[in-house]
Order: C-alpha cells, then sequence, then structure tokens
C-alpha cells in the first residue's frame, strides 16, 4: 500500500470491539492504520494499551470550535468532530489522501464483475490494497473531491436496485456515505452533528463539490443501534425523524421528511437531486459574441 495514504478509523468507546481494524487485515489491507479517539473518550488509555503508536487522540472541543454543528445543544456526542478533525492529523502524519472508517465494519465485497453486471453472490475483496488504491487513481483522474465505497443498504432489490440501474446507464451516485476518501489537503469540512455524511454532500454538492459513490465496491456494517458506544446513544436519545430533519435545516429547498419501509415504517429524509447537483452545460452551446 502506498506510503502516504492511511486508514482512519473513528472510534469511541469500543476499544475492545474495533471490528473494522481486522475486517481490514482479513481483507489484505496492509497500509497504515490510525485509530482517531477523541480526548474525552473514558477508554483512551485501554486504546493505547492496544494499539500503541497506532492511536492518535485529538482535542474534541477544539474540534468543535471549528465544526457547524446545526444546533446548540451544547452536546459533542457526535463523530462530525472526529471527522474534521482527520484533516489537520492527516497532514500532521505526512499524508496525501486518507478514508475515513467507521469501526464496526464486517466485510468488503465486489459487487460488479469485469461485464459491469450485478453479481448476485458477490465475492470477498482480497486485496483492498488495490481496491483503495484504483480509487485514488479515480479520484484524481475524474476530479472528484471524495468517493466512498457502496453500503449493504444501497442494493435492496438486487439487479433492480436504483444504484445498480443508474450503475449501468454509466452514472456515478452523486451522494457519499459511511466511508470517505480525500486528499489531506481537501477544504471539505462536515456540517451537522446527525446525519453529517448527508448534510455535507447535498449542501456542498450544490456549491460544484464532486462527491461520488464507487458501486462495484461495498462494506457492510453491524446494525445501527446493534452496539454500545459510538453513536448509538445519540440514535437512542433523538430517532430518526431528528437526525432527518438536519438535513432539512442544511438544505431545505431539496430535503423532505417522509415515512420509509413496508411493514414497519420509519421516517426517512428524502432527496430531491434536481435541486442539489449544478447542472453543466456543454460549451459547445456557448453563443459567440461578436
Amino acid at each position: 500500500m502506498r506510503s502516504d495514504f492511511a486508514v482512519f478509523i473513528l472510534t469511541h468507546r469500543r476499544a475492545n470491539n474495533v471490528i473494522t481494524y481486522r475486517t481490514l487485515r482479513k481483507h489484505g489491507y496492509t497500509g497504515r492504520i490510525v485509530l482517531l479517539v477523541d480526548d474525552q473518550d473514558p477508554q483512551q488509555d485501554e486504546y493505547k494499551r492496544l494499539y500503541g503508536n497506532e492511536v492518535v487522540i485529538f482535542d474534541k472541543e477544539e474540534a468543535a470550535r471549528h465544526t457547524d454543528s446545526g444546533d446548540n445543544f451544547g452536546k459533542l456526542n457526535s463523530v462530525i468532530y472526529a471527522r474534521n478533525a482527520s484533516y489537520g492529523v492527516a497532514q500532521e502524519l505526512g499524508l496525501s489522501y486518507f478514508m475515513q472508517m467507521d469501526d464496526d465494519y464486517t466485510t468488503f465485497r465486489f459487487t460488479i464483475n469485469h461485464l459491469g453486471e450485478y453479481i448476485t453472490r458477490q465475492p470477498s475483496i482480497k486485496s483492498l490494497d488495490r481496491s483503495i488504491s484504483y480509487s485514488i487513481d479515480f479520484m484524481e483522474s475524474s476530479g472528484f473531491d471524495c468517493v466512498c465505497f457502496s453500503q449493504g443498504g444501497d442494493f435492496i432489490g438486487g439487479e433492480g436496485s436504483g444504484i445498480y440501474q443508474r450503475f449501468a446507464k454509466g452514472e456515478i451516485p452523486r451522494k457519499a456515505m459511511n466511508s470517505f476518501i480525500f486528499r489531506a489537503d481537501s477544504d471539505i469540512r462536515f456540517i451537522g452533528k446527525m446525519n453529517d455524511d448527508v448534510n455535507t454532500y447535498i449542501r456542498l454538492g450544490s456549491m460544484g463539490k464532486l462527491f461520488g459513490t464507487l458501486v462495484p465496491l461495498r462494506l457492510e456494517q453491524k446494525g445501527t443501534q446493534s452496539q454500545e458506544g459510538g453513536l448509538t446513544d445519540m440514535y437512542l436519545d433523538a430517532g430518526t425523524y431528528v437526525k432527518s430533519f438536519y438535513s432539512v435545516l442544511f438544505m431545505p429547498s431539496a430535503v423532505t421528511i417522509k415515512p420509509m419501509g413496508n411493514a414497519h415504517k420509519r421516517l426517512h429524509h428524502q432527496i430531491k437531486w434536481n435541486n442539489v447537483a449544478p447542472k453543466i452545460v456543454s460549451e459547445k452551446w456557448r453563443k459567440a459574441l461578436d
């Protein structure tokens, strides 16, 4: 794996259960790993004992001073502060690129074969080094500001899922969630204490920043609220309505709240992409000025 890159695992109160660390090594990642832990985490000493110099402690209050949380609640129980602290840490470590990951990933898979066809029985990725390196190459050659892996939930419906149908048409979904590859000198900063990934890609996407999901690469993780630590307490306290409404606050012209699901409905954000992504008209239609 290239030496100017590291995976940042953003983790909180799960020192003895950083599933992503084991999963990365299992799937052939040989590069640098940084466990990013805030200085208010009661388990920070345990992280250091288990992972030694792979642990970096950041000042959460300082990160909060440079973050638009979208509320005045005062609590700092959100991953957004670790996300925004990542850039400074990456620069201090002399990195050119880094990838943010949650701490509960269980597997990485391919969703598409070499012909661009959807794979029903999706094989595990054996060399994450190559997959991540190719992702960085794509980001640089395409002009994207951030790319991420797809998620298991994206493919509900399999070959008929919306994300695969867009991919089959040659489109790259303009969302980016959960895992993020950035340049260390990126000027992107996350906004909104909850739903921070959605808030960021719609707000900055409307300003011309390019976020994209790499459909052929897929990650799986533990179910939300299934483990202690992380963001579980915040979700249990506020619920999905509050979570989704942060995105309405940041982009009311493009986001609404609607029921989602079948038997067990829950409120969720709905994005009107025509109100988010700028439409760039080809230069060939420019009128010549005399």
